[in-house]
Protein backbone atom coordinates (compact mmCIF):
# COMPACT_ATOMS: atom_id res chain seq x y z
CA UNK A 1 0.00 0.00 0.00
CA UNK A 2 1.40 3.45 -0.98
CA UNK A 3 2.23 5.43 1.90
CA UNK A 4 0.53 9.23 1.75
CA UNK A 5 2.75 12.34 2.71
CA UNK A 6 1.87 14.71 5.75
CA UNK A 7 0.30 17.66 6.33
CA UNK A 8 3.37 18.68 8.24
CA UNK A 9 6.51 19.69 6.49
CA UNK A 10 9.30 18.66 8.59
CA UNK A 11 7.72 15.40 8.59
CA UNK A 12 8.38 15.37 4.92
CA UNK A 13 11.33 17.03 5.01
CA UNK A 14 12.85 14.05 6.97
CA UNK A 15 11.07 11.18 5.54
CA UNK A 16 12.82 12.42 2.01
CA UNK A 17 16.19 13.27 3.35
CA UNK A 18 16.48 9.52 4.20
CA UNK A 19 15.16 8.01 1.49
CA UNK A 20 17.20 10.30 -0.71
CA UNK A 21 20.11 10.37 0.82
CA UNK A 22 20.40 14.08 0.32
CA UNK A 23 23.64 14.43 2.62
CA UNK A 24 25.19 12.45 0.60
CA UNK A 25 23.92 12.83 -3.05
CA UNK A 26 26.02 16.39 -4.40
CA UNK A 27 23.11 16.74 -7.03
CA UNK A 28 20.12 15.87 -5.05
CA UNK A 29 19.17 19.21 -3.59
CA UNK A 30 16.38 20.92 -1.60
CA UNK A 31 15.79 24.64 -0.79
CA UNK A 32 13.12 25.95 2.36
CA UNK A 33 11.11 28.94 2.03
CA UNK A 34 8.90 31.28 4.24
CA UNK A 35 5.71 32.85 1.90
CA UNK A 36 2.34 33.75 2.84
CA UNK A 37 2.74 32.97 6.37
CA UNK A 38 3.73 29.28 6.05
CA UNK A 39 7.20 27.43 5.31
CA UNK A 40 7.94 25.52 1.35
CA UNK A 41 10.33 23.09 0.41
CA UNK A 42 11.28 22.16 -3.34
CA UNK A 43 13.34 19.55 -3.79
CA UNK A 44 15.34 19.18 -7.17
CA UNK A 45 18.29 17.38 -8.64
CA UNK A 46 21.25 20.13 -10.06
CA UNK A 47 21.35 19.39 -14.23
CA UNK A 48 18.05 18.59 -14.89
CA UNK A 49 16.40 21.97 -13.88
CA UNK A 50 15.68 24.60 -15.96
CA UNK A 51 17.13 27.52 -13.72
CA UNK A 52 15.44 30.42 -15.43
CA UNK A 53 11.92 28.93 -14.70
CA UNK A 54 12.54 28.09 -11.31
CA UNK A 55 13.88 31.19 -10.18
CA UNK A 56 10.97 33.24 -12.09
CA UNK A 57 8.47 30.96 -9.66
CA UNK A 58 10.80 31.22 -6.30
CA UNK A 59 10.03 35.63 -7.45
CA UNK A 60 6.30 34.79 -7.11
CA UNK A 61 6.17 32.91 -4.32
CA UNK A 62 8.43 35.73 -2.16
CA UNK A 63 5.34 38.47 -3.69
CA UNK A 64 2.62 36.38 -1.58
CA UNK A 65 1.01 38.04 1.43
CA UNK A 66 -0.62 36.01 3.97
CA UNK A 67 -3.79 37.08 3.27
CA UNK A 68 -3.04 35.56 0.10
CA UNK A 69 -2.42 32.38 0.53
CA UNK A 70 -4.74 29.71 -0.63
CA UNK A 71 -6.30 26.91 1.58
CA UNK A 72 -5.81 23.90 -1.27
CA UNK A 73 -2.50 23.17 -3.00
CA UNK A 74 -5.12 23.01 -6.11
CA UNK A 75 -5.62 26.72 -6.01
CA UNK A 76 -2.14 27.68 -5.05
CA UNK A 77 -0.77 25.87 -8.33
CA UNK A 78 -3.95 27.42 -10.13
CA UNK A 79 -2.52 31.34 -9.06
CA UNK A 80 0.63 31.35 -8.45
CA UNK A 81 2.24 28.65 -11.11
CA UNK A 82 1.80 29.82 -14.59
CA UNK A 83 3.85 26.68 -16.23
CA UNK A 84 2.16 24.27 -18.32
CA UNK A 85 3.14 20.85 -16.70
CA UNK A 86 2.27 20.60 -13.01
CA UNK A 87 0.38 18.18 -10.77
CA UNK A 88 -0.59 16.96 -7.71
CA UNK A 89 0.97 13.91 -5.69
CA UNK A 90 0.35 12.31 -2.50
CA UNK A 91 2.09 9.27 -2.06
CA UNK A 92 5.69 9.16 -1.53
CA UNK A 93 6.62 6.30 -4.12
CA UNK A 94 5.20 8.50 -7.04
CA UNK A 95 6.98 11.84 -5.65
CA UNK A 96 10.38 10.13 -5.45
CA UNK A 97 10.16 8.95 -8.75
CA UNK A 98 9.09 12.40 -10.02
CA UNK A 99 12.37 13.81 -8.17
CA UNK A 100 14.63 11.23 -9.74
CA UNK A 101 13.11 11.67 -13.19
CA UNK A 102 14.19 15.47 -12.86
CA UNK A 103 10.79 17.16 -11.74
CA UNK A 104 11.05 19.66 -9.07
CA UNK A 105 8.36 18.83 -6.12
CA UNK A 106 6.81 21.57 -4.03
CA UNK A 107 5.79 20.83 -0.50
CA UNK A 108 4.03 23.11 1.77
CA UNK A 109 3.25 23.36 4.99
CA UNK A 110 -0.44 22.14 5.87
CA UNK A 111 -0.90 20.46 2.51
CA UNK A 112 -1.32 16.97 2.59
CA UNK A 113 0.00 17.08 -1.09
CA UNK A 114 3.04 17.94 -3.09
CA UNK A 115 2.82 20.10 -6.28
CA UNK A 116 4.94 18.74 -9.14
CA UNK A 117 6.27 21.35 -11.39
CA UNK A 118 7.73 19.97 -14.53
CA UNK A 119 10.60 22.22 -15.53
CA UNK A 120 13.19 19.67 -16.77
CA UNK A 121 16.14 20.67 -19.19
CA UNK A 122 17.90 17.32 -20.45
CA UNK A 123 20.99 17.88 -21.44
CA UNK A 124 21.06 16.44 -25.40
CA UNK A 125 23.19 16.50 -28.51
CA UNK A 126 21.95 17.92 -31.54
CA UNK A 127 19.69 15.88 -34.19
CA UNK A 128 21.72 15.25 -36.43
CA UNK A 129 21.15 12.52 -39.22
CA UNK A 130 22.46 9.18 -37.48
CA UNK A 131 25.72 7.64 -38.62
CA UNK A 132 23.88 4.60 -39.74
CA UNK A 133 21.01 5.13 -41.12
CA UNK A 134 22.37 7.43 -43.87
CA UNK A 135 20.68 8.45 -47.27
CA UNK A 136 21.49 9.83 -50.14
CA UNK A 137 18.27 12.13 -50.01
CA UNK A 138 15.97 12.82 -47.33
CA UNK A 139 15.90 14.76 -44.16
CA UNK A 140 18.77 14.56 -42.61
CA UNK A 141 17.37 14.74 -38.47
CA UNK A 142 17.64 11.64 -36.26
CA UNK A 143 16.25 10.52 -32.77
CA UNK A 144 18.78 11.57 -29.75
CA UNK A 145 19.29 9.90 -26.39
CA UNK A 146 16.09 12.18 -24.87
CA UNK A 147 12.71 10.90 -25.22
CA UNK A 148 10.81 13.95 -25.18
CA UNK A 149 12.38 15.12 -28.14
CA UNK A 150 11.92 11.84 -29.98
CA UNK A 151 7.98 11.87 -29.23
CA UNK A 152 8.27 15.58 -31.07
CA UNK A 153 10.07 14.43 -33.95
CA UNK A 154 7.37 11.65 -34.62
CA UNK A 155 4.86 14.24 -33.66
CA UNK A 156 5.91 16.76 -36.43
CA UNK A 157 5.77 14.25 -39.58
CA UNK A 158 2.06 13.09 -38.09
CA UNK A 159 -0.47 15.82 -37.12
CA UNK A 160 -3.08 13.76 -36.44
CA UNK A 161 -5.25 13.27 -33.31
CA UNK A 162 -5.22 9.57 -33.31
CA UNK A 163 -1.35 9.34 -33.22
CA UNK A 164 -1.11 8.06 -29.29
CA UNK A 165 2.15 8.24 -27.45
CA UNK A 166 1.43 6.16 -24.33
CA UNK A 167 4.02 6.38 -21.62
CA UNK A 168 4.89 3.20 -19.56
CA UNK A 169 7.95 2.72 -16.96
CA UNK A 170 9.87 -0.55 -16.71
CA UNK A 171 12.46 -0.98 -13.92
CA UNK A 172 12.04 -1.50 -10.34
CA UNK A 173 15.10 0.63 -9.90
CA UNK A 174 15.24 2.67 -12.81
CA UNK A 175 11.80 3.17 -13.90
CA UNK A 176 12.80 3.66 -17.64
CA UNK A 177 10.13 6.00 -19.54
CA UNK A 178 9.09 3.29 -22.06
CA UNK A 179 6.76 5.30 -24.82
CA UNK A 180 4.63 2.93 -27.37
CA UNK A 181 3.11 4.64 -30.47
CA UNK A 182 1.02 4.33 -32.92
CA UNK A 183 -2.27 4.94 -34.52
CA UNK A 184 -5.22 4.00 -33.11
CA UNK A 185 -7.20 4.07 -36.02
CA UNK A 186 -4.46 1.57 -37.81
CA UNK A 187 -2.84 -0.59 -35.80
CA UNK A 188 -4.10 -4.02 -34.21
CA UNK A 189 -5.29 -3.42 -30.91
CA UNK A 190 -5.43 -7.20 -30.03
CA UNK A 191 -1.39 -6.88 -30.53
CA UNK A 192 -1.38 -3.67 -28.83
CA UNK A 193 -2.83 -5.18 -25.49
CA UNK A 194 -0.70 -8.00 -25.39
CA UNK A 195 1.98 -5.78 -25.64
CA UNK A 196 1.33 -3.31 -23.56
CA UNK A 197 0.70 -5.95 -21.35
CA UNK A 198 4.39 -7.53 -21.71
CA UNK A 199 5.89 -4.66 -21.15
CA UNK A 200 3.75 -3.84 -17.56
CA UNK A 201 4.47 -7.59 -16.66
CA UNK A 202 8.33 -7.44 -16.63
CA UNK A 203 10.28 -7.67 -13.99
CA UNK A 204 13.22 -6.67 -13.82
CA UNK A 205 15.98 -4.04 -11.97
CA UNK A 206 17.08 -1.57 -15.25
CA UNK A 207 16.96 -1.63 -18.59
CA UNK A 208 20.86 -1.60 -18.72
CA UNK A 209 21.15 -1.70 -22.27
CA UNK A 210 18.03 0.46 -23.39
CA UNK A 211 16.23 -1.19 -26.11
CA UNK A 212 18.23 -4.05 -26.67
CA UNK A 213 17.19 -4.87 -22.67
CA UNK A 214 13.79 -3.88 -23.68
CA UNK A 215 14.05 -6.34 -26.49
CA UNK A 216 14.80 -9.20 -24.62
CA UNK A 217 12.60 -8.94 -22.01
CA UNK A 218 9.76 -9.06 -24.79
CA UNK A 219 10.35 -11.97 -25.93
CA UNK A 220 12.54 -14.27 -24.72
CA UNK A 221 13.25 -16.32 -28.30
CA UNK A 222 15.78 -19.42 -28.56
CA UNK A 223 18.98 -18.08 -28.68
CA UNK A 224 20.42 -20.03 -31.24
CA UNK A 225 17.89 -18.55 -33.81
CA UNK A 226 19.74 -15.05 -35.10
CA UNK A 227 17.16 -13.61 -37.05
CA UNK A 228 15.88 -10.46 -35.63
CA UNK A 229 12.38 -9.51 -34.09
CA UNK A 230 12.34 -6.32 -34.08
CA UNK A 231 13.59 -3.55 -36.60
CA UNK A 232 15.43 -0.67 -35.01
CA UNK A 233 16.24 2.44 -36.46
CA UNK A 234 17.18 5.95 -35.59
CA UNK A 235 15.26 7.65 -38.49
CA UNK A 236 12.02 9.68 -37.58
CA UNK A 237 10.89 9.50 -40.72
CA UNK A 238 11.60 5.65 -41.22
CA UNK A 239 9.41 5.63 -37.60
CA UNK A 240 6.68 7.43 -38.86
CA UNK A 241 6.23 5.61 -42.03
CA UNK A 242 5.72 2.32 -39.84
CA UNK A 243 3.37 3.84 -38.07
CA UNK A 244 1.53 5.14 -40.37
CA UNK A 245 1.43 1.63 -41.54
CA UNK A 246 -0.22 0.03 -38.92
CA UNK A 247 2.95 -0.80 -36.50
CA UNK A 248 3.62 0.03 -32.75
CA UNK A 249 7.25 2.23 -32.19
CA UNK A 250 8.44 1.68 -29.03
CA UNK A 251 10.78 4.35 -27.82
CA UNK A 252 13.30 3.83 -24.85
CA UNK A 253 14.81 7.24 -22.96
CA UNK A 254 18.36 7.17 -23.15
CA UNK A 255 18.45 5.30 -26.53
CA UNK A 256 18.50 6.81 -30.18
CA UNK A 257 17.04 3.95 -31.49
CA UNK A 258 13.21 3.13 -32.47
CA UNK A 259 11.71 -0.42 -32.00
CA UNK A 260 9.81 -1.12 -34.97
CA UNK A 261 6.97 -3.89 -34.56
CA UNK A 262 6.10 -6.23 -35.42
CA UNK A 263 8.35 -7.15 -38.38
CA UNK A 264 9.18 -9.37 -40.86
CA UNK A 265 12.59 -9.96 -42.60
CA UNK A 266 11.12 -8.07 -45.56
CA UNK A 267 10.33 -5.55 -43.67
CA UNK A 268 13.95 -5.58 -41.58
CA UNK A 269 15.71 -5.47 -45.50
CA UNK A 270 13.96 -1.87 -46.00
CA UNK A 271 15.25 1.48 -45.64
CA UNK A 272 14.27 4.89 -46.11
CA UNK A 273 16.39 5.17 -49.65
CA UNK A 274 14.14 3.07 -51.29
CA UNK A 275 11.67 5.70 -50.62
CA UNK A 276 13.52 8.88 -51.39
CA UNK A 277 14.00 8.16 -55.18
CA UNK A 278 11.28 7.50 -58.29
CA UNK A 279 10.00 4.44 -58.28
CA UNK A 280 12.45 2.65 -61.02
CA UNK A 281 15.25 3.67 -59.30
CA UNK A 282 13.63 2.84 -55.90
CA UNK A 283 12.97 -0.95 -57.36
CA UNK A 284 16.11 -0.93 -58.58
CA UNK A 285 17.61 -0.56 -55.32
CA UNK A 286 15.76 -2.27 -53.20
CA UNK A 287 16.04 -5.34 -55.95
CA UNK A 288 20.05 -4.96 -56.15
CA UNK A 289 19.98 -5.07 -52.08
CA UNK A 290 18.00 -8.45 -51.98
CA UNK A 291 20.39 -9.72 -54.55
CA UNK A 292 23.29 -8.78 -52.86
CA UNK A 293 22.39 -10.52 -49.65
CA UNK A 294 21.07 -13.45 -51.55
CA UNK A 295 24.67 -13.59 -53.68
CA UNK A 296 26.74 -12.93 -50.10
CA UNK A 297 25.08 -15.95 -48.39
CA UNK A 298 25.49 -18.32 -51.07
CA UNK A 299 29.29 -17.14 -52.97
CA UNK A 300 31.52 -19.02 -50.23
CA UNK A 301 29.88 -22.02 -49.79
CA UNK A 302 28.73 -22.99 -53.47
CA UNK A 303 32.75 -22.22 -54.38
CA UNK A 304 33.83 -24.52 -52.05
CA UNK A 305 31.60 -27.12 -52.87
CA UNK A 306 32.47 -26.95 -56.54
CA UNK A 307 36.36 -26.61 -55.58
CA UNK A 308 35.55 -30.17 -53.55
CA UNK A 309 33.93 -31.35 -56.60
CA UNK A 310 35.96 -29.89 -59.90
CA UNK A 311 33.66 -32.38 -61.93
CA UNK A 312 30.60 -30.13 -61.43
CA UNK A 313 32.56 -27.28 -62.66
CA UNK A 314 31.32 -26.86 -66.57
CA UNK A 315 33.73 -25.82 -68.94
CA UNK A 316 32.83 -22.17 -69.21
CA UNK A 317 33.34 -21.28 -65.74
CA UNK A 318 36.85 -23.47 -65.36
CA UNK A 319 38.58 -19.88 -64.51
CA UNK A 320 36.82 -20.01 -60.96
CA UNK A 321 39.62 -23.09 -60.37
CA UNK A 322 42.52 -22.61 -57.65
CA UNK A 323 45.85 -22.72 -59.99
CA UNK A 324 47.97 -21.93 -57.15
CA UNK A 325 48.82 -24.18 -53.95
CA UNK A 326 47.11 -24.41 -51.42
CA UNK A 327 48.66 -25.21 -48.39
CA UNK A 328 46.09 -24.10 -45.84
CA UNK A 329 42.80 -25.74 -46.73
CA UNK A 330 39.95 -23.55 -47.63
CA UNK A 331 37.49 -24.09 -45.31
CA UNK A 332 40.06 -22.78 -42.67
CA UNK A 333 40.48 -20.11 -44.95
CA UNK A 334 37.16 -18.92 -44.84
CA UNK A 335 36.75 -19.07 -41.26
CA UNK A 336 40.08 -17.16 -40.34
CA UNK A 337 38.72 -14.34 -42.83
CA UNK A 338 35.39 -14.91 -41.54
CA UNK A 339 36.63 -13.62 -38.35
CA UNK A 340 39.19 -11.29 -39.36
CA UNK A 341 36.79 -9.08 -41.25
CA UNK A 342 34.86 -8.82 -37.70
CA UNK A 343 38.50 -8.15 -36.32
CA UNK A 344 38.79 -5.28 -38.23
CA UNK A 345 35.49 -4.11 -37.74
CA UNK A 346 35.82 -3.98 -34.06
CA UNK A 347 39.36 -2.04 -34.60
CA UNK A 348 38.02 0.56 -36.65
CA UNK A 349 35.03 1.16 -34.36
CA UNK A 350 37.51 1.84 -31.23
CA UNK A 351 40.17 3.28 -33.08
CA UNK A 352 40.18 7.11 -33.15
CA UNK A 353 39.27 9.01 -36.20
CA UNK A 354 43.15 10.49 -37.00
CA UNK A 355 44.28 7.09 -36.92
CA UNK A 356 41.55 5.22 -38.71
CA UNK A 357 43.42 5.96 -42.03
CA UNK A 358 46.88 4.31 -41.27
CA UNK A 359 44.46 1.27 -39.79
CA UNK A 360 42.96 1.05 -43.64
CA UNK A 361 46.65 1.31 -45.18
CA UNK A 362 47.95 -1.52 -42.56
CA UNK A 363 44.56 -3.86 -43.28
CA UNK A 364 45.02 -3.38 -46.61
CA UNK A 365 48.76 -4.27 -47.26
CA UNK A 366 48.72 -7.15 -44.13
CA UNK A 367 45.49 -8.94 -45.12
CA UNK A 368 45.90 -8.26 -49.06
CA UNK A 369 49.28 -8.23 -50.81
CA UNK A 370 51.59 -9.86 -48.03
CA UNK A 371 48.55 -12.02 -46.96
CA UNK A 372 48.35 -13.76 -50.74
CA UNK A 373 52.52 -13.20 -51.35
CA UNK A 374 53.08 -15.28 -47.89
CA UNK A 375 51.10 -18.54 -48.94
CA UNK A 376 48.73 -18.22 -45.98
CA UNK A 377 45.17 -17.73 -48.22
CA UNK A 378 44.60 -18.09 -52.23
CA UNK A 379 43.82 -14.75 -54.15
CA UNK A 380 40.38 -16.61 -55.30
CA UNK A 381 39.49 -16.90 -51.67
CA UNK A 382 40.47 -13.27 -50.67
CA UNK A 383 38.37 -12.10 -53.44
CA UNK A 384 35.00 -14.04 -52.36
CA UNK A 385 35.77 -12.53 -49.43
CA UNK A 386 36.04 -9.29 -49.87
CA UNK A 387 33.13 -9.31 -51.42
CA UNK A 388 31.15 -10.68 -48.72
CA UNK A 389 32.80 -7.80 -46.34
CA UNK A 390 31.51 -5.34 -48.74
CA UNK A 391 28.07 -6.78 -49.00
CA UNK A 392 27.50 -7.35 -45.25
CA UNK A 393 27.85 -3.38 -45.15
CA UNK A 394 24.48 -3.00 -47.71
CA UNK A 395 22.55 -4.47 -45.16
CA UNK A 396 21.46 -1.64 -43.13
CA UNK A 397 20.51 -4.26 -39.94
CA UNK A 398 23.25 -5.27 -38.37
CA UNK A 399 21.30 -8.34 -36.65
CA UNK A 400 20.24 -9.66 -39.78
CA UNK A 401 23.84 -8.87 -41.38
CA UNK A 402 24.95 -11.21 -38.67
CA UNK A 403 22.05 -13.87 -38.62
CA UNK A 404 23.02 -14.70 -42.36
CA UNK A 405 27.06 -14.68 -41.42
CA UNK A 406 26.31 -17.20 -38.98
CA UNK A 407 24.15 -19.30 -41.17
CA UNK A 408 27.08 -19.18 -43.75
CA UNK A 409 29.38 -20.09 -41.38
CA UNK A 410 27.36 -22.43 -40.36
CA UNK A 411 27.12 -23.79 -44.35
CA UNK A 412 30.56 -23.71 -45.02
CA UNK A 413 31.47 -26.17 -42.01
CA UNK A 414 28.53 -28.70 -43.41
CA UNK A 415 30.08 -28.71 -46.55
CA UNK A 416 33.75 -28.97 -45.77
CA UNK A 417 32.69 -31.89 -43.66
CA UNK A 418 30.10 -33.78 -45.41
CA UNK A 419 30.78 -32.32 -49.26
CA UNK A 420 27.16 -32.49 -51.36
CA UNK A 421 25.01 -33.35 -48.36
CA UNK A 422 26.57 -30.77 -45.42
CA UNK A 423 25.79 -28.17 -48.65
CA UNK A 424 22.23 -28.83 -48.81
CA UNK A 425 21.68 -29.76 -45.02
CA UNK A 426 23.25 -25.70 -44.19
CA UNK A 427 20.55 -24.69 -46.89
CA UNK A 428 17.84 -26.83 -44.90
CA UNK A 429 18.92 -25.24 -41.51
CA UNK A 430 19.29 -21.63 -43.34
CA UNK A 431 15.96 -21.73 -44.56
CA UNK A 432 14.14 -23.30 -41.43
CA UNK A 433 15.48 -20.93 -39.21
CA UNK A 434 13.73 -17.95 -40.94
CA UNK A 435 10.10 -20.11 -41.51
CA UNK A 436 9.65 -21.40 -38.17
CA UNK A 437 10.87 -18.13 -36.80
CA UNK A 438 7.82 -15.82 -35.75
CA UNK A 439 7.28 -12.10 -35.13
CA UNK A 440 6.80 -10.90 -31.64
CA UNK A 441 3.19 -10.98 -32.86
CA UNK A 442 2.85 -14.60 -33.50
CA UNK A 443 2.74 -14.00 -37.40
CA UNK A 444 4.78 -15.88 -39.92
CA UNK A 445 8.45 -14.15 -40.44
CA UNK A 446 8.20 -14.26 -44.01
CA UNK A 447 4.60 -12.43 -44.57
CA UNK A 448 3.59 -11.94 -47.53
CA UNK A 449 5.54 -15.27 -48.88
CA UNK A 450 3.89 -17.18 -46.08
CA UNK A 451 0.40 -16.88 -45.88
CA UNK A 452 0.85 -15.63 -49.56
CA UNK A 453 -0.47 -12.07 -50.36
CA UNK A 454 0.51 -11.17 -53.90
CA UNK A 455 -0.31 -7.68 -53.86
CA UNK A 456 2.41 -7.23 -50.64
CA UNK A 457 5.12 -9.83 -52.27
CA UNK A 458 5.16 -7.32 -55.14
CA UNK A 459 5.18 -4.40 -53.62
CA UNK A 460 8.32 -5.98 -51.02
CA UNK A 461 10.28 -6.17 -54.20
CA UNK A 462 9.21 -3.10 -56.79
CA UNK A 463 8.67 0.32 -55.70
CA UNK A 464 5.50 1.88 -57.18
CA UNK A 465 3.88 4.95 -57.13
CA UNK A 466 2.03 5.47 -54.09
CA UNK A 467 -1.53 6.64 -54.62
CA UNK A 468 -3.07 9.93 -52.54
CA UNK A 469 -5.20 8.06 -50.71
CA UNK A 470 -3.00 4.87 -50.15
CA UNK A 471 -2.49 3.61 -46.10
CA UNK A 472 0.28 2.27 -46.76
CA UNK A 473 3.99 3.61 -47.56
CA UNK A 474 4.80 0.00 -49.33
Amino acid sequence: MNEKISGELQLNINRLNQTLFVGKNYDLKYRTLHVGGKDLCVYFIDGFLDDHTMERLMETFLTIKNEDMPETPHEFSKKYIPYGSVSLADDYEKIITAILSGISCLFIDGYEEAIMIDCRNYPMRGVEEPVKDRVLRGSRDGFVETIAFNTALIRRRIRSPELVMEMLYVGEKSQTNVVISYLDSRVDHEFLDKLRKRINDIEVDSLTMNSQSLAECLYQYPWYNPFPKYKFSERPDTAAACILEGNVVILVDNSPSAMITPSSVFDIIEEADDYYFPPVTGSYLRLTKFLVNFTSMAITPVWLLLMQNSVLVPEWLKFIMINEMINVPLIYQFLILEVAIDGLHLAAVNTPNMLTTPLSIMAALVLGDLSVSSGWFNSEVMLYMAFVAIANYSQPNFELAYAFKFMRMITLVLTAIFNVWGFVIGWIITIAAIVFNKTIAGRSYLYPLFPFNLRQFLKRFIRVRLPHNDKGLR
